[in-house]
């Protein structure tokens, strides 16, 4: 495995953030994002979450909020489609993911794993790929009952005290996921050592993302 460092001179960095439900960007990236943000990255973040009604907006809107605080611009947007209906919603579905494309033109894109077991995932996957097709876009995990976890093959190394906030803001705002019996610290911590152990990240903790496909030239080249 060769590290890799991406490091910027000048400007914004912007990065979308994509999720089906109201705490799927918390548990795929939160640690990455709060780690950028705590490095100083001149984030300009924009967090859109397709499904979040009634309490589960409230969770969504407060946790994006506390995620996101020290970034230098932040724009949530918080959808109200159907949970669990997604690919009977796909023209809709695409108008939405269209309209964000054109509000924000980012330098990468965070979305669900194109294997995901939740088809609510795997068709906002397919979408952010029909619109999102001359970006930089990373598939995040999320741990779940189906046993669907894949073989990421990008990471990105946490501290132990960026994981931890993330586990903390989890709990804090997320009340109606507790009775989840995947929903706790230990399924949190434990996803994130395994990926730790597959980078031999220096705190032994890491998130991990699948690249289809990625473009790398120098700086100043053309």
């Amino acid at each position: 495995m060769i590290p890799f460092s991406l490091g910027r001179s000048r400007g914004k960095f912007t990065a979308l953030c994509l999720g089906a439900h109201s705490d799927d960007i918390e548990i795929g990236l939160g640690a990455t994002l709060l780690s950028w943000i705590d490095a100083g990255v001149e984030l300009d973040l924009h967090w859109c979450v397709a499904s979040a009604t009634g309490s589960r907006r409230d969770e969504a809107q407060n946790s994006a909020d506390a995620f996101t605080k020290g970034a230098a611009n932040v724009h949530i947007e918080i959808g109200a489609f159907k949970d669990g209906f997604f690919p009977y919603q796909g023209a809709e579905l695409k108008s939405w993911v269209e309209g964000i494309k054109s509000r924000v033109n980012p330098d990468i894109v965070f979305t669900h794993r194109r294997d995901d077991a939740h088809q609510d995932h795997r068709e906002l996957c397919k979408l952010t790929w029909n619109s999102f097709r001359d970006h930089l876009v990373l598939e995040y995990e999320i741990p779940k009952w189906d046993g669907d976890l894949g073989r990421p093959n990008l990471y990105v190394p946490l501290t132990a005290a960026a994981l931890e906030r993330k586990i903390t803001l989890l709990e804090a705002h997320f009340g109606t996921q507790r009775s989840k019996d995947w929903f706790d610290a230990e399924t949190f911590r434990g996803l994130a050592r395994l990926r730790g152990m597959e980078c031999r990240a220096p705190e032994r903790y890491a998130e991990a993302f699948i690249s289809r496909k990625a473009s790398f030239t120098l700086a100043g080249s053309r």
